[in-house]
C-alpha cells in the first residue's frame, strides 16, 4: 500500500475534553488515546494519518483547505497578496475522517469547505446523535459524506479508518 494514501482526522469543538466531559455520554477514552490508536491502526493499513483538533470553525475550514493543497487564510489584519507562497498549501490528502462535534448541526462553512475541496469524507460521532436532543438530529454534512458512523463510542474512529483503508478507492 502506497504512502500517498494520506488521511486527515479532524476533531471539532470540545472533543479535546473527551475522557472528562460527560463520561456517561462520551466515555472515559481521551482524544489522545483515540489519536494514538488511530495512528497504530493507520500504520497497519499502510496509511499516513495526520490528526487535527480545533474549537474554532475557521481553523477547521482552513485545515480542510490545506488538505486539498490550498493556502490557509491570512491572519486578521494581514495583507493579502496574489503571489504564491512556496511550500504552503502543498499537502494533499486522500480522505478526511471528521467528527465536527457541535458544528455538525450549525456549520454551512465546514460543509462548503468539504464540498469545495472534493475530498471524500466520513462523518463520525462518539454518541448516537439520533438518541439525543432533537437539535442534534440534523447534520449539515451527512448527505454529502461517503459514510456516517455514530453511537459506537471511540470504536467509531476505528471503524471509519478501517472503512477508509480497506474500502475507499483513491
Amino acid at each position: 500500500m502506497a504512502s500517498h494514501r494520506h488521511i486527515l482526522l479532524i476533531n471539532g469543538p470540545n472533543l479535546n475534553l473527551l475522557g472528562s466531559r460527560e463520561p456517561q455520554i462520551y466515555g472515559s477514552t481521551t482524544l489522545h488515546d483515540i489519536e494514538q490508536a488511530a495512528q497504530t491502526q493507520a500504520s497497519s493499513l499502510g496509511l499516513r494519518l495526520t490528526t487535527f483538533q480545533s474549537n474554532h470553525e475557521g481553523a477547521i475550514i482552513d485545515r480542510i483547505h490545506q488538505a486539498a493543497g490550498f493556502s490557509p487564510s491570512p491572519p486578521p489584519g494581514a495583507a493579502i497578496t496574489t503571489e504564491a507562497d512556496p511550500g504552503v498549501g502543498e499537502e494533499k490528502v486522500s480522505a478526511i475522517i471528521i467528527n465536527p462535534g457541535a458544528y455538525t448541526h450549525t456549520s454551512v462553512g465546514i460543509r462548503d469547505a468539504l464540498l469545495g475541496t472534493s475530498i471524500p469524507f466520513v462523518e463520525v460521532h462518539v454518541s448516537n446523535v439520533h438518541a439525543r436532543e432533537a437539535f442534534r438530529h440534523h447534520s449539515y454534512l451527512s448527505d454529502k459524506a461517503v459514510a456516517v458512523i455514530c453511537g459506537l463510542g471511540p470504536f467509531g474512529y476505528s471503524a471509519a479508518l478501517e472503512f477508509v483503508g480497506r474500502h475507499m478507492k483513491f
